[in-house]
């Protein structure tokens, strides 16, 4: 497999050095319990928090149906999705990042925020996903731009007992990619900003 990089993209924070892997930025949360902290990012190649205005666009489109659910956060990065769903009324959140190192920065977020019902995942996306399966009613999917994985990890997703019924997939892709989704995902919204675009599915049972 190609070697990946941490995902998520953003103007949201701001670089001021240049060693890579010291926490030199700030992930700004939007909205619920953590409301306006700040945390602190590593300065990693490829890491890219998902901008604040298509992560507040996401979660208006997901409103109050994030109370309760169980969320997996893929290509987690900065965990900029998965701590904002937690924030905002989540049950818990499984990230998955293989980069050790934004990992454990990742973790140390968590417990910063107090926490506790949540796991970071030090694995490769692809490789975990070959795991047995515990169905999720969320998912995060911000795989890394220009690497052919959006469509193997949705399939990965559906074929391997991932999801709920009716489960909610978010999927970021570079705008030039029009990605292939199993057949039963009904895409409900859509946004472009800059080079990504973020779609929000609704899976129908087969």
């Amino acid at each position: 497999m190609t070697k990946q990089r941490s995902s998520r993209s953003s103007s949201s924070r701001r670089i001021t050095a240049h060693r890579a892997g010291k926490p030199l930025g700030k992930l700004r949360i939007i909205g619920g319990e953590f409301r306006r902290r700040q945390l602190p990012v590593l300065d990693s190649p490829g890491l890219r928090p998902t901008p604040d205005r298509v992560r507040e666009t996401l979660f208006n489109w997901l409103g109050q149906q994030l109370y309760g659910q169980q969320v997996l956060d893929l290509f987690a990065g900065t965990g900029s999705l998965g701590i904002e769903a937690v924030s905002r009324g989540a049950a818990c959140v499984d990230f998955v990042e293989r980069d050790p190192r934004v990992a454990a920065q990742l973790s140390t977020n968590l417990a910063s925020l107090n926490i506790t019902a949540s796991a970071v995942h030090v694995n490769d996306v692809q490789a975990y996903l070959t795991r047995p399966a515990k169905p999720y009613t969320l998912v995060f999917l911000d795989p890394p731009f220009h690497q052919q994985l959006a469509a193997p990890c949705c399939s990965a997703l559906e074929a391997g007992g991932w999801l709920s019924e009716d489960a909610i997939i978010y999927l970021e892709t570079e705008t030039s990619l029009s990605p292939n989704v199993p057949t039963n995902w009904q895409l409900y919204r859509e946004t472009q900003a800059g080079e990504s675009t973020a779609r929000l599915y609704q899976r129908h049972p087969l």
